[in-house]
């Protein structure tokens, strides 16, 4: 049990297992194997062959790609219930992409084999899969559009807003990010760079729109980064 819940618990509220019937999470909780991976080990990389399929119980992983000129692409941080190892739900051999632990974290497991196998006795994970890789889909080609059309400003401010949604926690200072970022790896994430990132967020301190310290990024004024996200005046 973690946090109050059960491990059939948090598989129930994944989007791959969402609908399912009690005895089909049984059978998927049955089926899995549970692991651990310390801060900064890394759980597969990229071109790896694709062997297992994970989703997050407690921790935090990051998925990253290298692009062919040697630079690293942040795409993802994934938290409790979310997923990693999407290619094995397709027929795709190798991992497209490199993900390690923020911290230590632990990952319910499945074989390629064996999450194939579940999608073929139980259609309702099947058509999850296909709506999962949709969505992720979909969120790739918004990024890629933020990156080709918008202002560094709007890029910086969409990928503020995806991880408050991510990873946000109301306090009574506003939306705490809840892991430590780097100024880096935010950059990366908004595929900008570290020195545009630090002045940008410098700014914003000052108009009391964000704060940030000890890797820790707190949203202040949600309304006020709306505005700069749809690029309101």
């Amino acid at each position: 049990m973690v946090g109050g819940q059960t491990d059939l618990n948090i598989l129930a509220g994944t989007e791959i297992f969402r609908s399912l019937p009690t005895e089909a999470i049984d059978e998927v909780g049955r089926s899995a194997v549970r692991r651990r991976i310390a801060r900064k080990a890394v759980l597969y990389h990229q071109g790896d062959a694709t062997d297992n399929f994970y989703v997050v119980i407690v921790g935090r992983l990051r998925a990253t790609q290298t692009a062919p000129d040697g630079a690293q692409i942040a795409l993802r941080y994934l938290g409790p219930g979310e997923m990693a190892g999407y290619a094995a739900l397709s027929e795709i051999p190798a991992y497209p992409g490199t993900v390690s632990a923020v911290e230590d974290t632990h990952l319910f497991s499945w074989s390629t084999h064996t999450i194939r196998q579940l999608m073929g006795r139980h259609a309702q994970i099947a058509m999850n899969a296909v709506a999962v890789l949709g969505t992720r889909y979909q969120e790739t080609q918004t990024r890629l559009r933020e990156l080709s059309t918008e202002t560094v400003e709007r890029r910086i401010a969409h990928t503020l807003t995806r991880l408050a949604q991510q990873a946000g926690r109301r306090t009574a200072q506003g939306i705490e990010i809840c892991f430590p970022l780097s100024r880096q790896d935010f950059a990366e994430l908004a595929g900008t760079t570290l020195h545009t990132v630090s002045r940008t967020l410098s700014a914003w301190e000052k108009d009391g729109i964000v704060s940030s310290t000890h890797r820790y990024i707190v949203i202040h004024r949600p309304d006020l980064l709306e505005q700069i996200k749809e690029d309101v005046t």
